[in-house]
């Protein structure tokens, strides 16, 4: 059985009242929004998380991933979601490959074997999130619900509102601000890049045609015996976010940063600004610190331009609209 961490009381209201400062500006999410409805959403949700990833470890980065790119596209409304269909055969989904939706349909089918059309798909990704960091980083947090899940998918919006992981630091504080988070949100959430894996194309950019002077020259040569240079139609192999650890959810990620052995521009750029750099720096020296930050984050991250109240809609299935 993992271990959890349990925050402080201190660091627990820290969490509540950074998250109670982007709810006051926008849609207030409640807690507990199922304890009458769904009583045991959570912890049905939570069960098929932790079989999910006790089987595959990597369910644990995608379901954390999905969270993200749903969030950052048109706010946390599971529109990443939706399928193609004769009605929109270009959804979010189709323009950036992503793992985790065949998780999702368990988690969402096991939700509504126990409350029929209750529980959003946009609150299961979120409830799905936590509990993969739950899983893989053995802290949790409490998740605000209520979402409700919205109507409209475009693979055109994501690139015009995902950050990239071409991005310099500019770009990257723009991006966030957008979104109504700020540079502390920014370096908290890269922390996420400790797990999971990465697509050569991301990065092979850094190592071809010179290696990049900020990534260690080390790490750089032993990258380049998985990811050649890029050639038109070759395969694309992915590596891990981090060789250490790659399936532990943590500070490392600092620890890579500070070492110069990280993937993407954008993990890099970090490092380029005197404010991100310092929190990196303080991130990698203090591993509670950083889950304080990033319980925080993530909470203000699932409040994006949430649909609320009779906005949007419940699905029944989270690839599909109701019809």
């Amino acid at each position: 059985m993992d271990k959890m961490v349990k925050l402080t009381c201190v660091q627990l209201l820290m969490v509540a009242f950074q998250a109670t400062l982007i709810t006051m500006s926008s849609a207030e999410l409640p807690y507990d929004f199922y304890s009458s409805s769904c009583p045991k959403a959570e912890e049905t949700i939570k069960n098929v998380v932790y079989n999910l990833t006790d089987a595959n470890p990597s369910i644990a980065a995608a379901l954390i991933r999905l969270h993200f790119h749903d969030c950052f596209v048109m706010g946390c409304d599971a529109s990443i979601l939706l399928n193609s269909s004769n009605a929109n055969p270009q959804p979010e989904k189709s323009a950036i490959p992503l793992a985790g939706y065949e998780a999702v349909d368990k988690i969402k089918a096991a939700v509504e074997a126990v409350c029929p059309l209750t529980v959003s798909c946009a609150d299961v990704l979120a409830f799905a999130a936590r509990d993969s960091v739950s899983k893989s980083a053995g802290f949790s947090y409490h998740v605000r619900s209520g979402r409700r899940d919205g109507n409209v998918s475009k693979a055109s919006s994501v690139f015009t509102n995902m950050p990239s992981p071409f991005f310099g630091i500019e770009d990257l504080v723009g991006s966030f601000t957008r979104k109504g988070l700020n540079v502390d949100d920014l370096v908290a959430l890269s922390g996420a890049h400790s797990i999971g894996v990465a697509h050569c194309s991301g990065f092979t950019n850094r190592l071809y045609p010179e290696v990049d002077p900020t990534m260690d020259a080390a790490y750089a040569t032993d990258l380049k015996k998985t990811c050649p240079a890029p050639v038109s139609g070759a395969p694309d192999p992915v590596v891990n976010n981090s060789a250490v650890a790659p399936t532990t959810l943590s500070n490392q990620f600092f620890k890579n940063a500070v070492a110069r052995r990280v993937l993407f521009t954008s993990d890099a750029a970090l490092l380029t600004r005197n404010d991100t750099a310092a929190k990196v720096q303080e991130n990698a020296g203090d591993s509670l610190l950083w889950k304080v930050r990033f319980a925080a984050s993530m909470v203000k991250m699932g409040n994006i331009e949430v649909l609320t109240g009779t906005n949007g809609q419940v699905r029944k299935f989270c690839g599909a609209i109701n019809s």
